[in-house]
């Protein structure tokens, strides 16, 4: 199926949700004009549908394969990386100083949802980079950051997260792998790192470890945590990429999804010998662990937007061209296409209200993230608070679109010819990776909740309320959310609070992408041909009274689930 980038629903979200206009008032990101914000969003999604999603069945059912100690790619793939580093689409957000074009993250974001949703697997090459360029310029030396920033910033080189091993997967502060100083500044790096996600490929000339380890006599637990930056090849401080670093691939994983993202068992220092740097401050790891996370996590909750808008084309157009039965109650008994009946139609419509809200909250997100880069205090809260609501909402919501349109397709989504089954498939893995969505339910329950003495998410759930007099369903359930909460603050245990916590999460999220699709579809009031409206609506009367019903879940308290010991429950 070909795919068709989202671009006019783009520059809607970026200019309602984002207020990319705003953004481009302030000095820092004059250059985001509109014409080049157009100019951008149409280009990269011309570039993800041109370069990317061809390759998007092949990396399926090829994959990447190890051989001879080196990961290799199908026929297409380097050619299409090459030709992202060379029209600079890796470079949007990064700083000018290490030779990026210093634009909003907004902007970058755009631009991953249209390469992902062309090919999944793919971007999360450079999601990945992303991460250890915000690492190393938050907590990098100078020179550290001269050395490696230029690079990667173009995507010539990546970059990778190094944080699970075998024994320490959601608990970090478990982790062995050891970094022992040599004296010069340099340390020895040994220990075995699994899930790594690009962590061996043969598209770009060096690979950017980012490994956390533990030094001698490091405390117990994540507050022993070091991080470390280990190139694939020594790098010259010239940046002449030097001799192999003693860092290998051991074996990729063999998984449901992401074919082509090549997921690799990381061992370092086999042979005694591989070199690392500290990055920032010894025992500062998980600092910077959370710098690169909550990069991570926006972008992870991006794939959800990615893969719902996948799917939900495939979808619309199977429906349009499957002639299946009568309309019910139709004096004209010819079959139509499936699209006419009631059921579908739903489901249609589902899928699209679904994914045009966790697009919108996604700009919104990227949108507050940027005015925090500003020194907005208060936009950097909001955005902290929505990073798990949009991380974990937006992959469930990729999930359950991935499989409403295999439903669509029926018996022949179940197969593989499709393509529908490969979305599922591929969705499956964002609800886990970067911290799996209920670690974000816990994270919104006991740190996000308490932010500013409770404020920030009242402050929140109140301006949604005040701003959803068109659509009260909204309005009820941003006030559901605050009650909520404030019982959560004031009378709940803590486990009371983590066994409410993943519905909880739902309904907030629910609460501020219905709220940013009544802001599009105010936008566009004057445009009589618009669709926003109608989407809007549907998730207001349908999608918000869902999650206004979780309510008793998200209260419910932490007894019940242990009314059964661990045996009994096992049966």
């Amino acid at each position: 199926m070909d795919f068709f980038p989202a671009t006019a629903d783009q520059l809607l979200a970026m200019r309602v949700c984002a207020g990319i206009d705003e953004l481009a008032a302030h000095p820092r990101f004059a250059e985001a004009s509109p014409d080049l914000v157009e100019a951008i969003a149409g280009g990269i999604g011309a570039f993800a549908a041109g370069e990317f999603a061809p390759l998007n069945r092949i990396g399926d059912t090829q994959g990447a394969r190890l051989a001879n100690g080196t990961v290799s790619l199908p026929a297409g793939f380097a050619e299409a990386y090459s030709a992202y580093v060379a029209q600079g689409w890796n470079a949007v957000s990064g700083p000018s100083e290490f030779g990026g074009q210093g634009l909003p993250f907004t902007l970058s974001c755009c631009v991953l949802e249209n390469l992902g949703a062309a090919n999944m697997a793919f971007t999360l090459l450079p999601i990945l980079t992303v991460g250890a360029i915000e690492a190393l310029l938050h907590h990098g030396s100078a020179a550290q950051r001269a050395l490696y920033l230029p690079k990667l910033i173009s995507g010539e080189w990546s970059g990778t997260m190094n944080l699970t091993e075998p024994q320490a997967g959601s608990d970090v502060g478990a982790l062995r792998t050891t970094a022992t100083p040599l004296g010069d500044g340099a340390y020895a790096i040994k220990g075995t790192k699994i899930y790594i996600t690009w962590g061996d490929h043969d598209l770009a000339a060096n690979i950017v470890h980012l490994v956390l380890a533990r030094t001698p006599g490091a405390p117990a637990g994540s507050r022993g945590i070091s991080l470390f930056v280990v190139p694939k090849f020594h790098v010259a401080a010239d940046g002449a990429i030097g001799a192999r670093n003693d860092v290998r691939v051991v074996s990729l994983e063999h998984k449901l999804g992401i074919n082509a993202s090549p997921t690799c068992v990381m061992s370092f220092g086999d042979a005694d010998e591989c070199i690392g740097e500290l990055v920032g401050h010894e025992h500062g790891g998980l600092r910077a662990m959370f710098t690169m996370m909550n990069s991570a996590r926006i972008n992870v909750g991006n794939q959800g937007v990615q893969i719902g808008e996948r799917a939900t084309q495939a979808a619309l157009s199977y429906a349009q061209d499957r002639i299946q039965s009568a309309r019910a109650g139709s004096p004209d008994k010819s079959p139509v296409a499936i699209i006419e009946h009631p059921d579908v139609r739903r489901t249609l419509l589902r899928m699209r209200a679904l994914t045009e809200g966790a697009r919108a909250l996604l700009y919104y997100t990227a949108g507050q993230v940027d005015r925090g880069a500003l020194g907005d205090p208060s936009a950097q809260q909001r955005a902290e608070l929505l990073v798990p609501l949009l991380k974990a909402w937006g992959t469930d919501i990729g999930v359950e679109v991935a499989s409403l349109g295999i439903q669509v397709h029926g018996g022949m989504g179940f197969v593989e010819e499709t393509g529908a089954a490969q979305h599922y498939r591929d969705a499956r893995i964002a609800p886990i990776y970067e911290g799996t969505n209920g670690i974000q339910a816990a994270d919104l329950v006991t740190r996000k909740l308490g932010m500013e003495d409770g404020g920030v998410l009242a402050a929140l759930m109140h301006e949604i309320a005040a701003d959803c007099d068109d659509a009260p369903q909204l309005a009820a359930l941003a006030n559901e959310c605050a009650s909520i909460a404030a019982w959560m603050r004031a009378d709940a245990s803590l486990d009371d609070k983590l066994a409410g916590s993943v519905p909880f999460l739902a309904m907030c999220a629910v609460a501020a992408a219905g709220w940013q699709l009544q802001r599009q579809a105010r936008f566009l009031a004057d445009d009589p041909g618009h669709t926003k409206h109608v989407v809007a609506r549907f998730f207001a009367s349908q999608i918000a009274p869902e999650a206004l019903g979780l309510a008793a879940s998200a209260r419910g308290g932490a007894e019940l689930l242990y009314a059964l010991s661990a045996a009994a429950l096992a049966g």
